[in-house]
């Protein structure tokens, strides 16, 4: 998208100020679909940071995510419990984290897809 979708970055606002992680969200971004819920960029920081602290090989790494300025309406979009969808599966099957620019979103839809076997 060359301009942001105003819904979606309201919609992103709207995570921030409320700071709650329960909004799911499907995006297309690059041919690629990703699902899960939104968390407010400050939190997902805080939880990248944590992972990366607990790793013995990437621990110094985890100061970059403790510093957070932003001013103005949110650029991007902070996904946990996310998957990238493939076939009938979604990567990784644990759900990840991913940071993604509102401006190459070309399609979303609130919820999130899984998949079951039965």
């Amino acid at each position: 998208m060359s301009k942001p979708d105003e819904l979606l970055v309201d919609l992103a606002a709207l995570v921030e100020s409320g700071q709650s992680n329960q909004m799911s969200l499907t995006v297309v971004i690059g041919g690629a679909v990703i699902t899960g819920r939104l968390a407010p960029e400050a939190v997902w920081r805080q939880r990248v940071s944590e992972v990366l602290t607990d790793s013995a090989c990437l621990g110094e790494f985890a100061a970059v995510f403790n510093t957070h300025a932003t001013n103005g309406p949110p650029t991007h979009l902070h996904f946990h419990v996310a998957r990238i969808l493939q076939g009938a599966m979604g990567i990784p099957e644990t759900g990840g984290m991913y940071r993604v620019a509102i401006e190459d979103v070309s399609a979303w839809t609130v919820g999130d897809f899984s998949y079951s076997d039965h």
